[in-house]
């Protein structure tokens, strides 16, 4: 690990921290606005949309979509927002579908056609509820600061416990299985045991620190685990992208760390999922 993204996660972690605990829903909700539609401009680009006149015509597209859903719930509190809700579930049925898209590799393999429009359907896809996912958390009551930062927290334990535990016992648990070879090849299924392992034990120490109450601990550390999954689904989908467009990197706009989508890919699916999980199991 480089120096240079050392720095750079040492700068990210802590401005990610005092956002999502100091700013209120609205203004975070514009901060990570400005975050999630620089990754789709990026996703754009791996789509095969190399045109700049048309990528900032869909990204105004999607913008005005979240200012149509903002519109959309101005009559609500904010501790509620139904429409915000709906757009969450629709999250977590696409990236039930985009399940099915990995495992049928070369669907949409070209850069242009049918290909191209599901790719940008895509990105609209896992932006928009995502977005949503994270007002919906941060302003649930009580404490929903605190559980947004848990997500990311999941997020965060789930990647380094699946690094660590991949490069300690890859390959010696399942036979030598990968989890998925023609995508990610270094990926581990000894990986994933780790990182939800790792996630589920920050999720629970996460949830007393909270203050949630014990009865709710098998619910939340049920729930991380399926976000950690979907987490691994949005990482793998992201290098799904790139390997169809022939790039190492959604971009380079963070030293060190690629682009903006490399560093939110996991996020994307963590959020809806999570989010989703939180409601109906009322933790």
């Amino acid at each position: 690990m480089t120096k240079t993204r050392i720095l750079a996660a040492l700068i990210m972690a802590p401005a990610v921290i005092a956002a999502v605990l100091l700013l209120p829903t609205g203004w975070l909700m514009l901060v990570s606005a400005i975050v999630f539609l620089l990754a789709l401009w990026e996703w754009l680009r791996l789509a095969g949309l190399e045109d700049t006149l048309a990528r900032s015509a869909l990204l105004a597209c999607n913008l005005g979509l979240m200012v149509a859903l903002v519109w959309g719930s101005q009559s609500h509190s904010v501790r509620s927002l139904p429409l915000f809700q709906l757009i969450v579930v629709l999250g977590v049925l696409w990236w039930l579908l985009a399940l099915l898209w990995l495992k049928h590799y070369h669907f949409s393999a070209e850069v242009l056609g049918k290909a191209r429009a599901a790719k940008l359907v895509a990105a609209t896809a896992a932006i928009i509820p995502a977005w949503c996912a994270l007002a919906v958390i941060h302003s649930s009551q009580p404490r929903g600061p605190g559980w947004l930062l848990l997500v990311l927290l999941i997020v965060w334990a789930a990647d380094s416990g699946a690094y660590f535990t991949g490069r300690k016992f890859g390959g010696q648990w399942f036979g030598g299985r990968k989890l998925a070879p023609r995508i990610s090849p270094n990926k581990t299924l000894e990986g994933v045991s780790g990182g939800v392992a790792l996630a589920m034990l920050v999720a629970l120490l996460g949830a007393w620190l909270i203050g949630a109450p014990a009865s709710k601990f098998p619910a939340i550390a049920g729930a991380a685990a399926i976000t950690v999954l979907f987490c691994v689904a949005g990482d793998l989908f992201e290098s799904l992208l790139k390997r169809h467009a022939g790039m190492k990197d959604s971009g380079s706009l963070i030293p060190g760390h690629g682009g903006v989508l490399d560093r939110v890919d996991s996020v994307l699916a963590a959020l809806p999922v999570f989010a989703l999980g939180k409601i109906w199991l009322g933790f």
